[in-house]
């Protein structure tokens, strides 16, 4: 039987900040971007991020499921041709991308990430976390943190093999929990929660990743924040 009260985070860029792999791009390249005009490293790694967040939908809408870590390295070599590098090949190497990668397994929880959970726990929600990512990388996340996370309450798009912002990625977790009321969906992605928000979830949103929520764009949430523990005041506000 579900919580009377239940939250569900998207983890990799809300809970988890992505400043690991930006150094690990900084340290074994960002000296051969820079003599390509590229740089700093942590554009060349948001746009990197977010093509293969692109991909990684796009496969999966067209019934070609990829799990996202699989996308995010493969197109390591078509992100630096696309950044201005002519041939990618010759310029960087597999031991760069596995370093790189390394960095990627070695992203850190958020200051705040740990407070804004335990808030939420001790206001009488339960917790769960829904990803795109793989279990046993994001578990390693939470357990580095020493953040403690149920395995019954991390759930990824891997299972079912349907990514978000697909609204079938969300209804079957939506349904789950319904049935004690209607669950929260917190995120730093204004696309992952407002699409939570339009499949049932009440949305909250915290700035910490994207500063501009663009509400306009995206459509109203039931709670905006600039922090992680500012989100969680807030959900047990409006939880009341």
């Amino acid at each position: 039987m579900a919580s009377s009260k239940n939250v569900v985070f998207d983890i990799v860029g809300t809970l988890v900040g992505y400043e690991k792999l930006f150094e690990a791009i900084e340290e074994r390249l960002g000296e051969r971007l820079k003599e390509h005009g590229v740089g700093p490293a942590s554009l060349f790694g948001y746009t990197w991020i977010e093509v293969a967040e692109r991909e990684y939908t796009y496969l999966s809408m067209s019934g070609l499921y990829r799990p996202y870590a699989t996308v995010f390295e493969a197109i390591f070599w078509r992100m630096l041709y696309k950044a201005g590098v002519p041939e990618p090949r010759n310029f960087a190497n597999e031991e760069d991308l596995a370093a790189i990668m390394a960095g990627y397994k070695a992203m850190e929880l958020r200051p705040g990430a740990k407070e804004c959970v335990q808030k939420l726990r001790d206001a009488g929600f339960t917790v769960y976390g829904f990803t795109m990512g793989d279990i046993s990388r994001v578990g390693g996340y939470f357990k580095a943190g020493g953040l403690d996370w149920p395995a019954e309450n991390l759930l990824s798009c891997d299972t079912r093999g349907v990514g978000k912002p697909d609204p079938e990625a969300y209804r079957p977790l939506l349904n789950q929990l319904s049935v004690a009321g209607k669950p929260w969906f917190a995120a730093a992605h204004m696309w992952d929660v407002s699409a939570a928000r339009r499949t049932g979830f009440r949305g909250a949103y915290c700035s910490v990743w994207e500063s501009e929520p663009l509400t306009d764009l995206f459509g109203g949430m039931d709670v905006l924040s600039d922090g992680l523990p500012e989100m969680a005041d807030k959900i047990i506000a409006a939880s009341q």
